[in-house]
């Protein structure tokens, strides 16, 4: 917190909501940022469905998939859009970020898609590393290095009883 700057009062410690504030301005979460999920299978479906989004100033505003039974289709009365598309969905409904949940042969092919479409940031699902111009904010989330991680601190906090 240090880092950021001066909060709390010495003595007295941090008032909750002006911390909450602070931190929320430094994550830029006072902004209204608009998603779009690109690739609507499991995992784009249920990040489609995830209720906690506007909650951090997160509004999915656009969903896209190749496959042709559920393009038109609706979740949370969103429309999912063929992908070929993405150019302009993207750019009417000013997508600020996308969400990559396809499958890593086809991830850096959307990335450059959405690199053109005008899109700022990606939030990367696929297993892979995305090469994206140095302006573009890239957010690679590696499940597999997340639950790695949470064995080991399973296997520290237990050793001896398993």
């Amino acid at each position: 917190l240090a880092f950021f700057g001066q909060f709390g009062r010495k003595g007295i410690g941090y008032f909750v909501d002006e911390l909450q504030t602070s931190i929320g301005n430094i994550l830029g979460l006072q902004h209204h940022w608009r998603l779009a999920i690109i690739g609507i299978g499991n995992l784009g479906a249920a990040l489609a469905n995830y209720k906690n989004f506007p909650l951090l100033g997160f509004h999915v505003a656009a969903l896209f998939d190749i496959d042709e039974e559920i393009i038109g289709t609706e979740i949370n009365g969103l429309r999912i859009y063929n992908f070929a598309k993405v150019k302009s969905v993207a750019s009417r409904k000013m997508v600020d970020i996308g969400v990559i949940t396809v499958p890593a042969a086809v991830a850096q092919d959307v990335a450059n898609d959405l690199v053109d479409a005008g899109v700022r940031g990606l939030w990367n699902f696929a297993p892979v590393k995305l090469n994206v111009p140095p302006e573009i904010a890239l957010v690679n989330e590696d499940l597999s290095i997340s639950l790695s991680a949470l064995s080991f601190h399973l296997t520290q906090n237990f050793r001896g009883n398993f």
